[in-house]
């Protein structure tokens, strides 16, 4: 097997602007990505996830910590010298250049020479489907053709690192599903090291071999993402991780002084003796499930994941779920932390 680069985060920080107006972007982050693993950032707009990629691929420089690529300090290190290649959300393919032309571009630069740049770019582009494409230019390819030229692009450059940030974001839900399954395919191929960033939940539960969670520029919590999924570590990855979101209840309600109970969708059970009350506000059925839409009376809202069935409840019907135990998540109020 190829041996490939860790990438190392030692206590990064990043800030922008000064006085008052400084921001701090990423707050003593630490992480350490594996050789050949799949490591995604995962998190809402603006936590931070893409500055930590452009600091790996150094296009920003960290105000405090040190990064390591293998065992080496890269922090003074050049882009072009980290032996990383980055593939971008907006594609940046030369729209002049015919996709042989981009795809040999980086070998170009290096000075390789015309006969091997031209097998080295048929050879990434049979990886990825595109031989049949390779005299069009940009502007005649679809949005998914165009990102696995910029994919084909960074395969040229066999780097130690491939850093992707948010490549699928431009595609239809389709050709993000097809370009998901590509990736993870594409990664066990290379056997390379992968430093994904996306907002999106799904990409993150179908393609990381681990799943680090930014919320506010802090680390919010690591591990294989069924994990992440069934325990959360905190009340903000058990809504951000889940679609619905977990139900959270109020202090109290279910739990004791300071704690807050978290229930997955898929685990509110219907029963006509169950602890939570409230009322049918919506019913959404999709084929093959069906989404209650409830609120109590305190004006709780509560969302129950059920398999569609013929006695299901109707709009402002009064229905009663329960929860087995073993699916009760508990959550300190005050700090938003889980509980053992």
């Amino acid at each position: 097997m190829q041996q490939v680069a860790t990438v190392r985060l030692d206590h990064i920080t990043k800030r922008f602007g000064e006085g008052a107006d400084e921001v701090t972007a990423v707050d003593d982050v630490t992480l350490e990505i594996d050789d050949h693993e799949f490591m995604i950032l995962l998190g809402p707009s603006g936590c931070g996830k893409s500055t930590l990629l452009r600091m790996v691929a150094g296009l920003e420089d960290p105000t405090a910590g040190d990064v390591y690529i293998g065992d080496r300090r890269v922090n003074d290190v050049e882009p072009k010298q980290r032996d990383v290649a980055m593939v971008f959300q907006s594609y940046a393919l030369y729209p002049h250049k015919t996709v042989q032309r981009n795809i040999e571009f980086p070998l170009k630069v290096r000075g390789v020479n015309k006969a091997d740049r031209a097998a080295e770019a048929r050879q990434a582009a049979e990886v990825l489907g595109l031989v049949d494409y390779m005299r069009r230019k940009p502007g005649q390819l679809s949005g998914g053709q165009r990102q696995r030229v910029a994919l084909a692009r960074a395969i040229v450059r066999r780097p130690a690192v491939f850093l992707m940030d948010e490549p699928l974001s431009n595609l239809d839900a389709k050709l993000r599903g097809d370009t998901r399954a590509e990736l993870v395919d594409l990664h066990r191929r290379l056997d390379s090291t992968f430093l994904y960033v996306t907002h999106d939940q799904v990409e993150a539960m179908t393609m990381g071999s681990r799943v680090a969670v930014i919320n506010k520029g802090r680390l919010e919590q690591l591990g294989p993402p069924q994990e992440v999924y069934d325990r959360p570590a905190s009340t903000f990855v058990a809504q951000f991780i889940g679609t619905p979101p977990m139900n959270l209840l109020p202090d109290g309600l279910m739990g004791g002084s300071g704690v807050r109970v978290g229930i997955r969708p898929e685990h509110m059970q219907l029963s006509v003796s169950g602890r939570l009350e409230a009322t049918v506000r919506q019913v959404e059925h999709l084929g093959h499930e069906v989404l209650l839409l409830t609120e109590s009376a305190a004006g709780i809202r509560l969302v129950a994941r059920v398999a569609p069935h013929i006695d299901l409840p109707v709009v402002d019907q009064q229905v009663r779920f329960d929860v087995a135990d073993i699916h009760v998540h508990r959550f300190d109020t005050a700090s938003g932390v889980r509980l053992p």
